[in-house]
């Protein structure tokens, strides 16, 4: 009789892991949170490194019909960028391994580490090794971050309380946009390739999607302003998605205001345009890289006026569940509908 095959996306990326991960038993002092948050957390001395890894597959997560490999290399640093910021730690050093097919030159390879070169100046951390491999098709890159961060800083996921204000930086849903303008264009272009693509009304949208940027900023301000989230995670699921990590993470319900979501007027009206439901892009859209944290009410009189950081909603018992409150006053479940890795 044979063995029962179980497929990947009955459990899910998050079940995978948790399957993969419960076996291991961490068995070095110095190593203060493994898998399950943003970045891994080794004692370092006085200090604490983190460490986090992704990876990025052709096909899967960008599309080099309209990714230019410069953008894609500097993607490839911000977005593991983004996640040591998300721990509130400042970034240090990359590792980029690729795995690359007969179909890429040395120009190629040139513009992708051009991108990569241009992040490291961007984010102010150094490449300092990888790996390069050959591939049956397609092109994958992998992407080692490390940074670090002072023992009384560090911010996971697990620490929301009841009665913390739920913050996030920038604005949501634009990402996810400038996707759905790039597939749209590409789709014209196959049908008729004489047909140029006409992006000069989606610049913010499209620069979105293409030109990631890591929050790293925010996490400077945020000392300045002598502030400690309470819990801190990037938005790279989605809002609703990332939000309810936070909950997991930290046993706590929450209340958000879909008046007090963050967008901007292009991604709003570009979101329309194309049939879109905005307050639905900006809660599930994903990719956007922003910051999604908590702090204590003592603290919110400290960002209440920040250009960049708005305070959407508050944490909850989790009995209470989570929640979104709509423009009209309605109360409504919140639903994660984000990237769905399998």
């Amino acid at each position: 009789m044979s063995e029962k095959r179980t497929e990947i996306g009955e459990l899910g990326e998050f079940g995978l892991i948790d399957r993969i991960s419960e076996p291991f038993v961490n068995k070095q002092s110095s190593t203060k949170v493994g898998i399950g948050d943003d970045a891994a957390v080794i004692s370092s001395g006085d200090h604490f490194t983190v460490v986090s890894t992704d990876m990025l597959i052709e096909g899967v997560h960008f599309d080099l019909s309209y990714m230019p490999l410069a953008h894609l290399g500097y993607k490839a640093v911000a977005v593991n960028v983004s996640d040591i910021a998300a721990m509130n730690a400042i970034p240090s050093q990359v590792t980029v391994s690729i795995g690359l097919s007969n179909r890429f030159s040395v120009e190629a390879v040139d513009m992708l580490y051009e991108g990569i070169r241009h992040a490291c100046e961007a984010f102010g951390v150094d490449l300092v090794g990888g790996d390069t491999t050959s591939s049956p098709s397609g092109l994958i890159i992998s992407v080692t971050a490390v940074g670090t961060v002072t023992k009384d800083a560090v911010t996971y996921r697990y620490g929301a309380q009841h009665h913390d204000i739920i913050c996030v930086s920038g604005d949501l849903g634009g990402a996810y946009v400038g996707l759905q303008v790039l597939e749209r264009e590409k789709q014209v272009f196959m049908s008729n390739p004489d047909m140029q693509p006409k992006l000069e009304d989606y610049d913010y949208v499209v620069k979105r999607q293409l030109k990631t940027e890591a929050r790293t900023d925010i996490v400077h301000e945020l000392k300045a302003l002598d502030i400690q989230p309470t819990a801190m995670i990037d938005v790279s699921d989605g809002l609703a998605s990332d939000l309810f990590h936070i909950c997991k993470q930290s046993k706590v319900g929450v209340r958000i205001y879909e008046d007090k979501l963050p967008i901007s007027t292009t991604t709003y009206d570009t979101a329309v345009e194309l049939n879109f439901d905005p307050i639905t892009c900006v809660l599930n859209g994903g990719e956007d890289y922003e910051l999604l944290f908590t702090i204590s009410e003592s603290d919110a009189d400290k960002v209440k006026n920040h250009h960049d950081i708005t305070m959407i909603g508050f944490v909850q018992n989790e009995e209470d569940g989570r929640l979104l409150i709509t423009k009209s006053g309605t109360t409504v479940n919140l639903k994660a509908q984000g990237w769905v890795h399998f």
